[in-house]
């Protein structure tokens, strides 16, 4: 299995490797890298098959729900591999490693699809946040193969993380720690950097009850298996800038 493991600084000062899934907790590192740990969830179709890593299209905007039933995440099968061992910061200055992309090539993706900025996040009804493919034009960057949210125009390097490039945002978008198994099949373990999920459980309630039947259902934690879709699936309008 292909497991993006982080690094954890021990009492001696040794470093260590921790997988994910493993960990049943927040953890902070003595050098404030951050993982929270959530149930191990499968990627399925639409149909209820498994997702196999090896048959996503490239560039292309996936969602599903992680970790609670009513926060959205993309999962992105880039055009190449993404870069390694990114050191991220959050707005409050805490330090913390992304390793890299995963499946053969390094190049599979996943991230919160609630924007660090003023929450903006894929919903049934439209969409203001995506990865804008590289033959594409945004106006939030000077160049496409980035994920963009078009409320404030902030724009995120998908290949480092999900780092800040440009535009109001204070800090990276959370990334979600995926894993691919030996049969190609896709599950998400956990969240690494510091998520927005309290801020977005407090903001939009109206929301939680025309799409989930109250904020109760939204906050309820996803599991054994999360339906993947396009984005043009998920949403019914696409807002791009």
């Amino acid at each position: 299995m292909d497991r993006r493991n982080f690094l954890k600084v021990t009492g001696a000062g040794v470093l260590m490797a921790v997988a994910p899934s493993t960990v049943g907790t927040k953890l902070y590192a003595n050098d404030g890298r951050l993982f929270t740990a959530y149930e191990r969830v499968q990627l399925l179709d639409a149909s209820g098959a498994p997702i196999k890593a090896s048959q996503l299209k490239k560039e292309t905007n996936y969602v599903f729900n992680y970790p609670y039933k009513s926060t959205p995440a993309l999962l992105l099968n880039l055009d190449e591999a993404t870069g390694e061992n990114i050191t991220l910061t959050s707005e409050d200055g805490q330090e913390y490693l992304w390793k890299s992309g995963v499946g053969k090539e390094k190049t599979i993706v996943s991230y919160s699809a609630i924007c660090s900025h003023q929450l903006a996040h894929p919903t049934p009804n439209d969409s203001f946040l995506q990865y804008v493919q590289k033959d594409k034009k945004t106006m939030a960057y000077e160049r496409s193969g980035v994920i963009v949210c078009s409320s404030h125009l902030s724009a995120f390097d998908a290949k480092r993380g999900a780092q800040r490039l440009s535009g109001p945002a204070a800090q990276p978008l959370a990334s979600i720690v995926i894993e691919v198994a030996e049969d190609d099949s896709i599950w998400a373990v956990g969240v690494l950097g510091p998520d927005k999920f309290h801020e977005y459980f407090k903001s939009f309630k109206p929301e939680f009850k025309m799409f989930y039947d109250g904020k109760r259902e939204a906050k309820k934690l996803v599991s054994i298996s999360a339906p993947t879709v396009t984005l043009n699936e998920y949403s019914k309008e696409i807002i791009q800038y």
